[in-house]
């Protein structure tokens, strides 16, 4: 089915940028005794390649979303099977929020990417609450650390939109016209009144740039913050009263599983939002187009 395909192009889309970031930065790995998550990423060399404990996460929930696509559209029948109903129910629910938020064309053709950035935040958020994570050592250091809780993961997801964005806008306004959308809004006049307005437009373009440039900070530290917050408030929670370390963290845990929700809700919902802000006089116009038959 196409929807494979386009969740599949999405995850390497998006492992790529992750690994990328992850390599390349230069973490203080794990050394030493804290008490909480560390903020930065325990540091693995196999051989020549160095990965996070945090890569080794989103590699095995891409591993796991690609494994439950093939299967689900293994033996494709009329009258579905359970799994493949589910699948079909989740790609199409997602495909209807996203086409009502762009429009049929960019929707369309956009949809490989939010659709999946969707379900890789989701499921990558729910797996840092399997127990195990930031438990299980590996040469003295946690083998696996919930991925959005590592500002590589999320850096990259928001740099990776940000070109995304920055290719529909043009492609759907051009250059004059994805220029003019920031710099010559509206306004008119003659003369000096004329002159006031170019001013006053040309400056408000420098702070839309300004709101621009300061989008992958604000996408990235939010969802970071979030689950990261979040991922040392249980480990508090299971410190707090040791002998209680079994119960008091379960209210926490239960608010984690929907502030996961949550969280893979709002990145993607603001992601499609900053498109449809700039993009969506063309896309929204093809929603009269779809009621033709």
């Amino acid at each position: 089915m196409g929807w494979v395909r386009n969740i599949l192009g999405g995850l390497a889309a998006i492992g790529w940028a992750a690994g990328t970031m992850a390599a390349d930065a230069h973490g203080h790995g794990g050394g030493g005794e804290h008490h909480g998550l560390s903020a930065a990423a325990s540091q693995f060399q196999f051989g020549p390649v160095t990965v996070t404990n945090s890569m080794i996460v989103t590699i095995l929930v891409a591993l796991g979303i690609i494994m439950f696509a093939q299967l689900a559209t293994r033996k494709m029948a009329a009258v579905p099977s359970g799994m493949q109903n589910f699948a079909e129910w989740l790609v199409e629910s997602l495909y209807g929020f996203i086409e009502s938020l762009l429009g049929r064309d960019l929707g369309k053709r956009a949809f490989w990417f939010f659709g999946t950035l969707f379900l890789f935040i989701l499921f990558t958020n729910w797996f840092g609450l399997i127990p195990g994570v930031g438990t299980v050592t590996f040469r003295g250091e946690p083998l696996l650390r919930g991925g959005n809780a590592d500002l590589n993961t999320t850096s990259a997801m928001a740099m990776l939109f940000s070109v995304l964005w920055l290719y529909w806008s043009i492609r759907s306004l051009g250059v004059v016209g994805f220029l003019k959308h920031i710099f010559a809004a509206g306004g008119g006049g003659k003369g000096i009144m004329g002159i006031f307005m170019v001013l006053v437009f040309f400056m408000v373009g420098l702070i839309e740039v300004a709101s621009i440039l300061s989008r992958p900070v604000s996408l990235s530290f939010r969802l970071f913050g979030n689950v990261f917050a979040g991922e040392n408030i249980l480990e508090s929670m299971m410190t707090v009263v040791p002998w209680l370390g079994w119960i008091i963290p379960l209210p926490f845990y239960f608010l984690e599983l929907l502030a996961g929700m949550v969280q893979a809700l709002v990145f993607t919902l603001l992601t499609a939002v900053f498109t449809a802000l700039m993009c969506g006089a063309h896309g929204h116009d093809d929603h009269g187009h779809g009621e033709h038959h």
